[in-house]
């Protein structure tokens, strides 16, 4: 499709989040940029007025906490990395409150580890929170708990954090707003002949080699993770456009159906809440191989995962954790809330779902996963 035969995703977005980059928000590490965070403020106010809803996903804490404390490198340890967050969250907050109260806009600050969205009433919870603060006209303020997080349990980026608040909220639309145009098929800057890519499905795999791929730099530290930010982001039915945060009026100009920067369309259903929680999960408690014919199974159809179709058990998980479910050669291929524990699928697979009580000693499922708590991926 070329971009002259569509208009931009986010005009008919009625839920929308933003994302900007610890780049845009301090001017490339300087400091917080005050006339461009005025300047989105502005924007997302006019399109409140339009009566969409936004939440904004910011980084930029550590950065401003370097600022403040006066330090001219970035931090190795992780309690110094947590101290500047701290310092920096009190300067980032106090500029969006003060750039939005300009336009008679409440702001939110929202702090969200893994966790919080690992743990589902946690999930339920933040999700419900986010809602209300949303039909209040409250614009939530989001960005990871750099403070309490370790790296065991990071997002790892704002990107990820911003598909997964779209998730959460089943938001229509992710704009991540960045220092680039949006996404080439090869380095502009070492290839003449890449071309723009204005209009693509998210999720397509060709769409994470030229992020990533051999060969180009572009993606290294950057494009690759929005690339998969907007194919977690699909899973939900977001589509998910990448622009300049530096073009002006950007969020307006979208918002008029301007196509502007890559658009990258969601072509699946909006996932059941349940099974969508399952699919945010990035931290697995353990893992289930699976051979071909379990595979089959699950991909064509759709039934649930039975303990003769796994052929080894990794890791340490209890009864009702999440799971990954993998295929011969390591490759992901669902998740899902497991029956029994670690020691007991290990001792029951390749059996037979009748075998199960004269294994165990007692028979809780017939299956290791139901079909109804699993998600393909």
């Amino acid at each position: 499709m070329k971009s002259s035969e569509f208009k931009s995703l986010v005009a008919d977005a009625a839920v929308i989040v933003v994302k900007v980059g610890s780049s845009l928000v301090t001017n490339n590490g300087n400091g917080l940029d005050k006339s461009a965070i005025a300047a989105w403020a502005g924007q997302i106010a006019a399109l409140a007025q339009q009566g969409k809803q936004i939440v904004l996903v910011s980084s930029g804490a550590v950065a401003e906490g370097m600022q403040r404390l006066g330090w001219k490198k970035r931090p190795t340890a992780v309690n110094e990395l947590q101290a500047a967050a701290a310092v920096g969250q009190m300067g980032l907050v106090q500029m969006y409150e003060s750039c939005f109260a300009k336009h008679q806009l409440h702001t939110a600050q929202v702090l969200l580890t893994h966790d919080d969205l690992a743990d589902r009433k946690r999930y339920l919870n933040a999700r419900t929170t986010l809602r209300t603060l949303l039909d209040m006209n409250v614009i939530p303020i989001i960005n990871e708990n750099d403070t309490v997080v370790t790296d065991e349990i990071r997002f790892g980026d704002n990107d990820t954090l911003g598909s997964l608040v779209a998730n959460l909220i089943e938001a229509d639309t992710l704009i991540i707003l960045t220092d680039q145009q949006g996404l080439y098929s090869a380095d502009p800057r070492s290839n003449p002949e890449a071309k723009f890519i204005s209009f693509a499905t998210a999720g397509d795999a060709a769409l994470e080699q030229m992020a990533g791929g051999a060969g180009t730099s572009i993606g290294t530290g950057g494009m690759l993770t929005k690339i998969l930010a907007a194919k977690r982001a699909a899973r939900s039915g977001a589509h998910t456009v990448i622009a300049s945060g530096r073009e002006k009026d950007v969020l307006v100009r979208l918002s008029a159906g301007e196509a502007i920067g890559t658009h990258l369309e969601a072509t699946q259903m909006k996932t059941a809440a349940r099974k969508q929680w399952l699919a945010d999960h990035l931290r697995m408690s353990g893992k289930l191989v699976l051979d071909a014919g379990a595979v089959k199974v699950l991909k064509t159809d759709g039934k649930s995962l039975l303990p003769i179709g796994v052929t080894a058990v990794e890791g340490y998980f209890e009864r009702g954790d999440v799971v990954a479910c993998v295929d011969l050669d390591g490759n992901e291929i669902a998740r899902g809330l497991v029956n029994y524990n670690a020691s007991e699928a290990a001792r029951i697979m390749r059996k037979s779902s009748s075998e199960i009580e004269s294994i165990l000693g007692y028979v809780d499922a017939a299956e290791l996963i139901h079909r109804d708590n699993l998600i393909l991926l």
